[in-house]
């Protein structure tokens, strides 16, 4: 199962970091990208190029202590269609070094389209002849459940079927979710917390060994009084968990996500890693060109911070 194998690499690790891969053109040294405009021209594939050469060094620099990166699709997508090439490679790529990937595309819809949508990032695509090949082929995808089942269950079937995993959004880091997502039903319970219950059910048939689902929960960082809460209301669910960093989320605000094992969460961490190059804290001891090297740097850095707070 996704969840056994997403647990056991934190374990091994001794780290719930995962490095989201959120990449704008400006984020890029200007050395790479200067070199692709000569390649290119100002053009996507200049850009796409850029972003992607900046990815793998990305990953290169991490991929012995973090178990998992976090591409956003729609970072890829403003790049067109050699944007989503770059998005494709980056995946590859970092599946090749043994990291575990997680598309972030909050995608859904219901019926066929949900179903096309699990396909393309769980699953696979029906060619002629009766092939059967994956596209995109990640290990799990970030998915909006405010549809309701009818959205979750054919991404549920592929989980079970390719052994795949779905973080479904259930209370965000975003400072306006308050607006739906704190409204209180006839009931008493808030409307993070009816979708909170769902998942759980939704999930119970894919727990692990490791007691957790390959259903797993987007819980922000920001939000560390509901993020305990939630923890204690769903005991098999695993969090995926933004907001750390550049958002304003710190260790001691991610602390209550895990259980008494150190286990049930995964951290996510986009700007303050990719970026690290451009924070006052290393300005003035790495170069732009060494910006895989201040990222190692931030990265072991964020997990020292969690393993101060975790069990």
């Amino acid at each position: 199962m996704f969840i056994d194998k997403l647990m056991n690499k934190v374990k091994e690790m001794r780290n719930p970091t995962v490095m989201g891969l959120d990449p704008r053109l400006d984020y890029v040294p200007s050395s790479i990208r200067k070199k692709n405009l000569q390649l290119y021209g100002n053009s996507f594939k200049a850009a796409s190029e850029s972003i992607l050469e900046f990815n793998k060094k990305l990953i290169d620099a991490v991929a012995d202590i973090i178990p998992a990166i976090k591409p956003q699709l729609a970072y890829y997508e403003m790049y067109g269609i050699d944007g989503l090439k770059a998005f494709e490679q980056t995946v590859m790529y970092g599946r090749k070094k043994g990291l575990l990937v997680i598309a972030d595309g909050k995608r859904n819809d219901i019926g066929s389209t949900s179903q096309a949508y699990s396909s393309a990032y769980l699953g696979q695509t029906l060619l002629e002849e009766d092939v059967w090949q994956a596209a995109y082929d990640v290990d799990a995808l970030t998915v909006n459940g405010y549809l309701g089942i009818d959205g979750i269950s054919p991404m549920i079937d592929d989980c079970i079927l390719h052994k795949k995993g779905i973080f479904i959004l259930v209370k965000t880091s975003n400072p306006s979710s308050i607006q739906l997502q704190d409204i209180v039903v006839e009931d008493g319970r808030k409307v993070y917390e009816v979708v909170a219950d769902l998942v759980s059910e939704w999930g119970k048939d894919l727990i692990g060994q490791c007691g957790y689902s390959s259903v797993g929960a987007v819980v922000g960082a920001t939000w560390p009084q509901q993020l305990k809460s939630l923890r204690k209301r769903m005991p098999h669910t695993c969090f995926l968990v933004p907001g750390y960093g550049a958002q304003g989320g710190g260790a001691k605000d991610v602390a209550d996500a895990f259980d008494k094992e150190g286990l049930g969460a995964i951290i996510n961490a986009s700007r303050s890693l990719m970026c690290a190059y451009k924070s006052k804290k290393y300005q003035d001891k790495y170069t732009e060109n060494e910006f895989d090297i201040a990222c190692r740097k931030e990265a072991i850095n964020m997990r020292e911070e969690l393993s101060n707070i975790l069990p």
